[in-house]
């Protein structure tokens, strides 16, 4: 296995918080698909969801090294979530694009939070 990238993110809970109270709908459709949006209003306290998965994509836009903007998108990346708990990355668009072109057959993401804080790392490799 290569390692293509790697990358790291860390998200105050309370500012997605605030873009969610002041920008509601919006924010959520510019930033999330509807699986994300779905799992994590059902949660108790959407806001750490919302941020764990905020921080996942801008780890894995990292890893790619591109950011988010042109070449990768915040529709272009799902983060979901196994039966047994483990999230993973469902690509899309570009990020499937992206994903072929640099060879990425392997694409591990983890995330964490707590009411204040948000955390991803993700790691991306071929075979």
């Amino acid at each position: 296995m290569k390692i293509v990238g790697t990358g790291v993110d860390i998200v105050e809970t309370q500012r997605v918080a605030e873009s969610l109270e002041k920008f509601g709908e919006r924010f959520l459709r510019r930033c999330f698909l509807p699986g994300e949006i779905a799992y994590c209003q059902a949660m108790r306290y959407p806001a750490p969801h919302f941020a764990a998965r905020f921080a996942a994509k801008e780890a894995i836009s990292k890893a790619f090294g591109t950011g988010i903007g042109r070449q990768l998108g915040w529709q272009d990346m799902e983060i979901a979530k196994r039966a047994s708990g483990e999230p993973f990355i469902v690509w899309h668009g570009k990020g499937a694009e992206l994903a072929a072109a640099r060879g990425v057959t392997v694409a591990l993401v983890s995330l964490a939070h707590t009411q204040e804080y948000a955390v991803a790392h993700a790691i991306l490799a071929t075979d």
